[in-house]
């Protein structure tokens, strides 16, 4: 029994590692579709969100089975539990790399990005699809050390997106309300990304160490079950 169960894990892990490299090549796309204006690179990045959603689903459905079968408790329950948690948040990050790309393709043939914030929304974008690639390496091996480079990544992250809020409300900017809310959403997807990611690398580090200390995020539970964020 106990080798069916380690078999199930191991399945379970390399799907989330699958799901993680999806959701690295839609921010990816996305980031670039949105600094560029590229349309047919956002449709790609909408498109191929049904991909991620359909491996989260089997994801659960796995996990679900798991736990009916095997009946774990103590820290294989726990395990297998923050798989169902990280599959939802791997989703959640598919979801903000669509909602940029649809961003992108609402102002074709015009760029998304009022002016004046292209350098700050092409570094949110780069952070984005490092701490995307970080996640997969710390699924794919479990290594802490990349816990820790995401958490460093999502502060600058959050420095980004304050930036973002400070420029358009100020009176010097130039933009007009569609600017505003166009830097306002994209600012807001690219911050939740990085969030969604430090989630998943605090249950692992909880699941490696045992220590739940700034694990629980209250902000990111409530946001979990709000579709698309």
């Amino acid at each position: 029994m106990r080798e069916v169960f380690h078999q199930a894990l191991e399945d379970i892990q390399n799907r989330l590692v699958e799901i993680a490299e999806l959701v690295t090549v839609a921010i990816d796309k996305a980031t670039i579709a949105f600094e560029n204006g590229d349309v047919a690179l956002a449709e790609e990045v909408i498109a191929d969100d049904v991909r991620i959603d359909e491996l989260a689903l089997s994801v659960d459905e796995l996990a679900i089975d798991t736990l009916a079968m095997q009946q774990p408790v103590a820290r294989d329950l726990r395990i297998i539990v923050s798989a169902l948690r990280t599959s939802a948040s791997l989703e959640r990050m598919g979801d903000l790399a669509e909602h940029i790309a649809q961003l992108a393709r609402s102002r074709f043939p015009e760029r998304a990005i009022p002016k004046g914030l292209k350098s700050t929304f092409v570094k949110m974008g780069k952070l984005d699809v490092e701490v995307a690639r970080t996640l997969v390496e710390l699924l794919r091996t479990q290594d802490l050390a990349y816990a820790a480079q995401i958490r460093d990544a999502d502060d600058v992250i959050d420095e980004l997106h304050a930036t973002v809020y400070e420029k358009v409300l100020s009176e010097a900017f130039a933009g007009d309300a569609s600017h505003v809310i166009d830097a306002a959403l994209a600012s807001r997807y690219h911050e939740r990304f990085g969030d969604h990611a430090v989630s998943i690398a605090k249950k692992i580090v909880y699941l490696a160490t045992g220590d739940w200390t700034g694990s629980a995020d209250p902000e990111i539970e409530v946001v979990d079950r709000t579709p698309g964020v």
